[in-house]
């Protein structure tokens, strides 16, 4: 398997880079690019791991080089989130780099699996819809936004409040990838039960994460590490499913049968071409129905915002 990492360079980028060197199958390539010149450098550095996974490095304007027979890209370059910032401020900037770099990957590996980690999500990925729409490339199973992050936060506080093995804990997180529209499905987790205090509490603090990690580091960035953590596990699952393993299922915003808007977050069955499955996403409880209809006006608005931005 071939992975490219645009964004390579960034807080998120060699984290995901470095996780990707230790985990990836045997034989594959890792191929990273960023526009900083630091970027051949990150290769070189990660190529003195002993696995094997060969490493390349690519800078400058051109991402082309680092994409060609690429199975899987995932995009994590733009700026990051600072204190007092929430992620549509991201949108001016973000936007014009995703747009570029999925025009890339149309030209020089249509057919991979495209995951955006690029904020903000709810908006970048019809962003990447519409560039490879007007490419004539795209294949709506083949195109997600990395909301992973939102799981394993959920999968993490959940274990620790509840006293759960965290390695048992499943949490889908439906919805967007930013605040009201992330909505964990906490009535369905197994093994645990919550007050609706505690339903409030918790769904507050997912959705709000980021901004914790954003708040602590004072000015220092934003979430880069459990964001590498949850991209490697996205991209190792595309690559799963890449390779005919069965039953792999991550939750992924995606378009969908369009219920409830053009693109939505919920699990997903991975195969061969990406998407083999939309899944269901099971009952709502009371707080998540009322939730998820006060959250669809947002959710919609981001996703035309995209639209609008490349037409």
């Amino acid at each position: 398997m071939k992975v490219a990492v645009l964004g390579a360079a960034g807080g998120i980028g060699q984290a995901l880079a470095l996780l990707l060197k230790n985990r990836l199958p045997a034989g594959s390539e890792l191929s990273l690019y960023d526009i900083a010149p630091v970027t051949p450098g990150v290769a070189a550095d990660l190529s003195h791991i002993p696995t094997d996974v060969k490493v390349t490095g690519f800078c400058g304007e051109d991402p082309s080089p680092a994409l060609v027979g690429a199975d899987v890209v995932l995009i994590s370059a733009g700026v990051a989130r600072k204190p007092g910032m929430d992620r549509s401020d991201l949108f001016n900037i973000n936007a014009g780099i995703v747009k570029n770099l999925v025009e890339k990957c149309a030209a020089s590996c249509p057919k991979a699996l495209i995951g955006i980690i690029t904020n903000p999500v709810n908006t970048t990925v019809a962003i990447a819809a519409e560039v490879l729409k007007k490419a004539g490339v795209y294949d709506k199973r083949r195109l997600f936004g990395v909301t992973t992050l939102d799981v394993i936060r959920g999968e993490t506080f959940v274990a620790a409040a509840k006293g759960l093995n965290v390695d048992k804990v499943r949490v889908n997180v439906i919805g967007g990838h930013s605040g009201v529209t992330i909505l964990p499905l906490l009535s369905q987790v197994e093994g645990a039960s919550f007050t609706a205090e505690e339903v409030a509490a918790m769904t507050k603090r997912i959705q709000n994460a980021g901004t914790e990690v954003v708040e602590a580091k004072a000015g220092g960035g934003s979430a880069t590490l459990s964001m590498g953590q949850a991209a490697c596990r996205f991209g190792l699952s595309l690559i799963k499913g890449l390779q005919g393993e069965a039953n792999v299922i991550e939750c992924a915003y995606v378009e969908g049968n369009g219920e409830h808007a053009t693109f939505f977050a919920q699990p997903v069955l991975l195969g061969k071409n990406g998407v083999e499955t939309v899944l269901d996403y099971g009952k709502l409880s009371a707080f998540e129905q009322e939730a998820m209809d006060s959250m669809l006006a947002t959710l919609k608005a981001d996703i035309q915002l995209g639209v609008d931005f490349v037409k």
